[in-house]
């Protein structure tokens, strides 16, 4: 199938399913998108406070080290030796490094990714050694563009990605602070899920709000999340980034619009601990969950106190992995800290409400196996990729087929 023609239908509402399976395509995107001049969420300041700080973390397919300086800059760059290609960090993360050392040839690089030194680079006994017109200087793993919002690190391999701020527009940037209200985080909780789909079907899953009272038993049920609620959904104007929140509204909101559709999430289950569900008044414009999404693969959520970075990471045309990390804020109080820690059993590969979306894009990658040439249908809410009211709506997924189609020359 790679190096046949790409034919993409007309608009925003047909997907071809070979934009999942291509090998060529996955290649591709590589370059365009995530070397391309798009930000890519790193990790979090606190994960590297201090000098000497730091933590392996990706952008598609490239290995990528943050570490903070002794000026305390927070840097990124590949991890890649620029002698023989092995990773120069071989471990999650670490603290006060002085400099890395690659574990193949010893190759040193400072905490900006500098090579400062090769071992036996004059030889031994005069013999051997590299040739006299090395410079240190030429060679190197490739240095990010890096900057932060909120106590997050966000990098680019593009030098001429625009600013970040900028390329987020002020609609996102301020429903970002929304969530952090200028608080500081903290790392409650890392883990990290393996997808058996590609990386895309991820995304279209969490910007698609028509089916998470729908897939999701728990959010129906206990009445987290209906379409009834009121809520809306939020595009901008390139289509790659999107929120949808809603606010609870107790006493079987929509009740009868649910059991008149016979679907799997019109339940009379019960929580045998209800405390699960305590929360505490945390925001004042009483929305109760908000879904944040940066293009390419960056999510932010709020469900309930349950506060989390979720970054999406592509292993090759069948498999990602999510990385998760839940988070609280240095002010919180013993009984807030409690609240998100239980709420926490929400979310992640066994939460009780995500854990369908683990399996779900394993189920479309299975199901679409034999059919590349056909597409799906997103007509729900109309053709646009515009902000709605509703959440019946499939315009954030058709926004982010915008920017990529966009951003892939398709």
């Amino acid at each position: 199938m790679d190096g046949t023609p790409l034919e993409w239908p007309e608009g925003l509402t047909r997907v071809p399913y070979w934009i999942y399976q291509r090998g060529d395509v996955y290649a591709d995107e590589q370059k365009r998108v995530f070397q391309g001049p798009c930000w890519s969420y790193l990790c979090l300041e606190a994960e590297v406070p201090n000098s000497g700080d730091w933590r392996a973390t990706a952008i598609g397919d490239a290995p990528v080290v943050v570490a903070r300086g002794e000026n305390g800059v927070v840097r990124a760059f590949e991890n890649r030796c620029a002698h023989r290609g092995s990773l120069i960090c071989i471990d999650e993360a670490g603290k006060g490094a002085k400099q890395f050392a690659c574990v193949y040839h010893a190759w040193t690089y400072d905490l900006a990714g500098s090579l400062t030194g090769v071992a036996f680079k004059n030889g031994v006994k005069g013999k051997g050694g590299m040739s006299p017109d090395f410079k240190m200087s030429d060679h190197g793993p490739r240095k990010l563009k890096v900057e932060t919002i909120d106590g997050m690190v966000f990098g680019a391999f593009d030098a001429g990605a625009p600013a970040l701020r900028d390329y987020l527009g002020a609609e996102i940037v301020s429903r970002i602070a929304r969530v952090f209200r200028g608080r500081k985080p903290v790392v409650l909780a890392r883990y990290t899920q393996a997808l058996p789909n590609n990386w895309k079907l991820y995304v279209e899953n969490v910007k698609d709000s028509y089916h998470a009272s729908i897939l999701h038993l728990f959010f129906t049920t206990f009445e987290l999340n209906r379409l009834s609620q009121t809520g809306a959904i939020i595009v901008d104007e390139s289509g790659g980034h999107h929120v949808s929140y809603s606010q609870i509204a107790r006493g079987r909101t929509g009740n009868a619009e649910y059991s008149e559709q016979a679907i799997r999430s019109d339940s009379d289950y019960k929580l045998a601990d209800p405390s699960l569900l305590h929360g505490f008044a945390e925001y004042d414009d009483g929305v109760t969950l908000q879904i944040l999404t940066v293009f390419p693969t960056f999510v932010l959520q709020q469900i309930q106190n349950c506060v989390a970075t979720r970054q999406v990471v592509p292993r090759g045309p069948d498999a990602a992995d999510l990385n998760w990390t839940i988070l609280g804020f240095e002010d919180d109080t013993p009984d807030e800290r409690r609240a998100r820690l239980k709420q926490a059993n929400l979310v992640g590969p066994a939460g009780y409400i995500s854990m369908e979306d683990g399996c779900v894009g394993g189920f479309v990658r299975r199901g679409v196996e034999g059919a590349p040439d056909a597409s799906e249908v997103l007509e729900m809410g109309g053709r646009e990729a515009v902000g709605s009211e509703s959440r019946v709506t499939e315009a954030s997924i058709r926004g982010f087929w915008k920017a990529y189609r966009a951003r892939m020359g398709m």
